[in-house]
């Protein structure tokens, strides 16, 4: 997310490293160098020029805290601007108070519509525990309404089956009826969409508006991020027209430049309101604008990684894990469900980017395709135990371990690399466990005067050459 972006400002933020104080003279370099580098992310010229000025008139103004660290406090004026600039803070959806709120989708062709409906739809119903319809509208698109219940139906969702043949109004009447019928909270209207703007298209979500007109709809138009300025004159058009309530970037997972992120809220007055970061179902995130500020400077998202640790860890078995580990158990099964709960969390360099500080770090590691790819190993592996060697592995002889090398396609060798690796990971555990009842912290290898951690698969295991400080990369199973 903005990977390009991220590196630009690293590089211009050098300029004022070790400096004594922030002056004019110390910061042009970098200033033009942060022009730059969101000129080049396709941001609008205008939010460019403005971003420019309130920073240059934030850094040099008598807000700076004389004594701090001027490079902090220099980042910390950017962020506060590019959260600005974003919105400043989330803006919620204005749900219809006893009532329904219908929530009309728009958008050009290709841009997400009907894969955001359907994670909205169980957004909103997972947590905030609304009763959600989904309702195809597109009448361009017959299999625009084939997908959408594809997607309902794999959520356990509720869906209209909508009549292609009437006018799209027609449509949102009906679903409207029946959902006041059935006591649906939420109706979630997924209308068509065309390659380019026309007067069609915009007239016919103007009258599906007017239709619902009283019901104070939202309207969410779903913008590629990757498309930069296009998708800001796209939004532009869409509210001249129609009336945005909200904007949703959709591909926030790709390297997106940022222009759109950047622009939309100035240029239009529209919010961004939710991001579609990966392709399952589950990866819609509320935007939050000083969050993605955080993501971009490498300040981390610490909030948003707690918000998504407590949707995907279960809290029974963290509770569990935790009573086994304070009496000194840990077991393979114990193992298999940390893997559970990071493969829940999404994938290992998401998580690494919500951590402060850990953005350029995972550029001095590299790809961590090998680290996962390894970790799926791992699970084959783990799978093609019993229930008796994955409650206690050193019950296992040569037999066993060919039987499950055959059963995982892996070779005995793996398998018992596999099992001395746990046994680290059983070691450091148990050193964790004395720490927790006040003992001393365990040794840790790869950590300066505590020890090393065993290999991360992927991330070394023989590493290429070793840090001057703080050991090596190199550190067990996570």
């Amino acid at each position: 997310m903005f990977d390009n972006l991220s590196d630009k400002f690293s590089e211009a933020f050098k300029n004022i490293s070790g400096k004594g104080k922030i002056s004019e003279s110390n910061i042009e370099e970098t200033l033009k160098l942060v022009k730059t580098a969101l000129l080049e992310a396709d941001v609008n010229f205008k939010v460019v020029k403005n971003f420019i000025n309130n920073v240059k008139e934030e850094a040099l103004g008598e807000k700076v805290i004389k004594g701090v660290n001027p490079e902090e406090q220099f980042v910390k004026i950017v962020h506060d601007e590019l959260a600005k600039t974003m919105g400043d803070k989330n803006t919620e959806l204005n749900y219809v108070e006893g009532g329904i709120t219908p929530i009309l989708v728009v958008g050009l062709n290709g841009q997400g519509k009907t894969t955001f409906s359907g994670k909205l739809s169980l957004f909103l119903s997972k947590k905030e525990k609304k009763n959600v319809l989904l309702v195809p509208a597109d009448t361009f698109r017959p299999a625009a309404k084939d997908q959408l219940i594809t997607l309902a139906k794999s959520m356990n969702m509720d869906w209209f089956d909508s009549d292609l043949s009437k006018h799209p109004k027609d449509i949102a009447a009906d679903a409207m009826a029946y959902a006041k019928e059935h006591g649906k909270e939420i109706v979630i209207i997924d209308t068509a969409g065309r390659l380019h703007v026309d007067e069609e298209l915009m007239g016919q979500i103007k009258e599906v508006r007017q239709g619902l007109e009283g019901l104070n709809p939202e309207v969410l138009m779903v913008a590629d991020a990757m498309t930069g300025q296009e998708a800001v004159n796209v939004a532009k058009s869409f509210h001249e027209a129609v009336g945005l309530t909200g904007v949703v970037l959709s591909k926030m997972d790709s390297d997106a430049r940022g222009g759109a992120a950047l622009s939309i809220k100035h240029v239009t007055g529209v919010p961004i309101k939710f991001i579609s970061t990966g392709e399952k179902m589950k990866d819609l995130e509320l935007f939050h604008p000083d969050r993605l500020a955080g993501r971009i400077l490498d300040m981390g998202d610490v909030l948003t990684l707690v918000e998504k640790a407590e949707a995907a860890i279960d809290k029974d078995d963290a509770e569990g894990m935790m009573k086994r580990l304070e009496k000194g158990k840990f077991s393979v099964n114990d193992f298999m469900k940390q893997m559970d709960m990071m493969k829940n969390l999404g994938s290992m360099a998401s998580i690494m980017k919500m951590i402060p500080g850990m953005g350029g770090m995972l550029k001095q590691v590299g790809d961590l395709t090998p680290a996962e790819n390894e970790m799926k190993r791992m699970r084959v592996i783990i799978n093609s135990m019993t229930k008796k060697e994955r409650d206690n592995y050193k019950i296992m002889k040569d037999s066993h371990i060919k039987r499950i090398a055959k059963g995982s396609g892996n070779t005995e060798a793996q398998v018992r690399d596999f099992i001395a690796k746990f046994k680290q990971m059983e070691q450091m555990m148990g050193g964790l466990s004395k720490m927790m009842k006040g003992g001393a912290m365990p040794g840790m290898p790869g950590m300066p005067g505590m020890g090393g951690m065993p290999n991360m698969p992927g991330l070394g295991g023989k590493p290429k050459k070793k840090r001057k400080k703080g050991g090596k990369w190199g550190g067990g199973f996570f």
